[in-house]
């Protein structure tokens, strides 16, 4: 498995890349916004509006990860090949997957640990309940790996950009589910049954498609 994982990390190396420069502007956007926010004369709208269009191609990213996997599975036979060895369709679809959520997670964990340092450093001045960064971390987390499966189910054709698309579309559906519903269990909820619907559909596409 961890040969399995390996080889999807270094095959999509440039997501990971990515996501490592992603969460790094992340980062100074968001202390810099945290230490230059004094309500109401000073809001750092030049850091927040920096912060918009970089999520937003983190947010495309993950779908085009999860498709990437599957079309290049598709166009090079990876599956077919590595069939050939003494490892099983499961072993290499939860490889993906692991792999998938590993991209997730050098953008996700980074911001969270520097958003807890920031709020035990400079609370009280910045208001916060005390689950919020917790239930940030849920539902960012939980949202984008929805956005991610939704690559790998669109992702299983001989096609690399209408995936991509399809992905996308769907993906431009899913995110505003967290303007409307915030964070919190009724989010988390829809999320997790989104993604277990995602996850046996493709499942069962990768399991049942020749090879």
């Amino acid at each position: 498995m961890f040969t399995l994982i390996k080889r999807e990390i270094e095959d999509h190396v440039a997501f990971f890349l990515g996501a490592a420069i992603a969460t790094a502007i992340l980062i100074v956007l968001l202390v810099s916004a945290v230490l230059n926010y004094e309500p109401p004369d000073n809001i750092p709208v030049y850091a927040i509006g920096f912060l918009i269009p970089v999520i937003v191609v983190v947010v495309i990213g993950l779908p085009a990860m999860g498709a990437s996997q599957m079309y290049t599975d598709r166009t090079r036979r990876v599956s077919a090949f590595l069939s050939g060895l003494p490892v099983t369709r499961s072993q290499i679809l939860v490889a993906r997957i692991v792999t998938g959520v590993l991209a997730i997670l050098v953008v996700l964990l980074p911001l969270t640990i520097t958003g807890a340092a920031l709020r035990s450093l400079l609370l009280p001045p910045i208001p916060f309940y005390p689950g919020l960064i917790a239930d940030i971390f849920v539902t960012a987390f939980l949202m984008a790996f929805a956005c991610y499966c939704l690559g790998l189910l669109t992702g299983w054709t001989s096609s690399r950009i209408t995936p991509t698309l399809g992905g996308l579309v769907l993906t431009c559906i899913l995110v505003p589910l967290i303007l409307v519903k915030g964070f919190g269990l009724h989010t988390t909820v829809i999320l997790v049954l989104f993604i277990i619907a995602s996850l046996t559909c493709t499942w069962q596409k990768f399991m049942s498609t020749p090879l």
